[in-house]
């Protein structure tokens, strides 16, 4: 099999990066969170998501990190962007996360976005022998029909050749990548192709507020629920919430918790 053409392994299914990753020693056990979808807009989101984030907190075994995969806020503005860092901050653990398109003051406009979480559109970090990948999949402020942009595509061509193909990979991102998911970026294909190489394992997304999962050679590719006080889900399913996620072995397993009620 390691002799096949990497179009060959990829028509079976199979991501070329993971019949490498035998060679990639033994990454670290570790628990992390995912959350997307917050869209804060008053002092009632607060109270509620400080209800949410002392039970993430509490969440056995500690959670190393915390992801958001974009929608802090419902418009963009600085008071809810900054309400939102200040909340974070709050918890006591590392906080990454991505731009969603409501993080965009206007159509075009997200300098309040990265006047607050500034290094926070493209960019990549390593944790116990894992690597975390986060991008930008906005155009701008518009909630559907859109494309991940060149300067992003760009990115991930400057960035990906120089990652470790060996080592297990996880990246997250507002817009969903999954095949045949509403609101999916049109260009998802192509993104998920720069990854081929690579050990990828997971990739999260928000924007559709719901859960679905699909499985691209190997890695499971999914959305969640949101997890806001003030807007709902689109698969009209009542939970709130966010994903527990447990990294072992060089792989991935995830349980959604449900929040506590609004």
């Amino acid at each position: 099999m390691l002799q096949l053409s990497a179009g060959s392994l990829l028509a079976l299914g199979l991501w070329p990066g993971a019949l490498r990753a035998a060679g990639a020693g033994h990454p670290g056990e570790f628990t992390f969170i995912v959350v997307n979808d917050v869209h804060y807009t008053s002092d009632k989101c607060g109270r509620w998501l400080e209800r949410v984030l002392a039970q993430i907190k509490a969440t056995k075994p500690a959670p190393d990190f915390l992801l958001l995969a974009g929608d802090y806020s419902e418009d963009g503005k600085p008071a809810q962007l900054g309400a939102m860092r200040d909340l974070l901050q709050g918890l006591g653990l590392p906080h990454y996360g991505v731009i969603g398109n409501h993080d965009y003051e206007s159509k075009i406009s997200r300098k309040p976005y990265e006047d607050i979480f500034p290094g926070r559109l493209n960019y990549h970090f390593q944790h116990q022998g894992w690597q975390i990948v986060a991008f930008d999949s906005t155009e701008g402020n518009l909630g559907g029909g859109t494309t991940v942009q060149p300067a992003t595509l760009q990115w991930l061509d400057d960035t990906l050749p120089k990652l470790d193909r060996k080592l297990p990979l996880l990246a997250f991102t507002h817009f969903p990548l999954g095949p045949k998911v509403n609101t999916r970026s049109l260009n998802a294909a192509a993104v998920l192709e720069r990854f081929k190489a690579h050990n990828l394992q997971a990739t999260f997304s928000g924007h559709w507020h719901g859960f679905t999962e699909r499985e691209v050679r190997g890695a499971a590719v999914v959305t969640n629920r949101c997890c806001s006080f003030a807007k709902g889900n689109f698969d009209n399913t009542p939970e709130k919430g966010y994903f527990v996620c447990r990294a072992k072995d060089g792989k991935i397993t995830r349980e959604f918790v449900e929040a506590p009620k609004v």
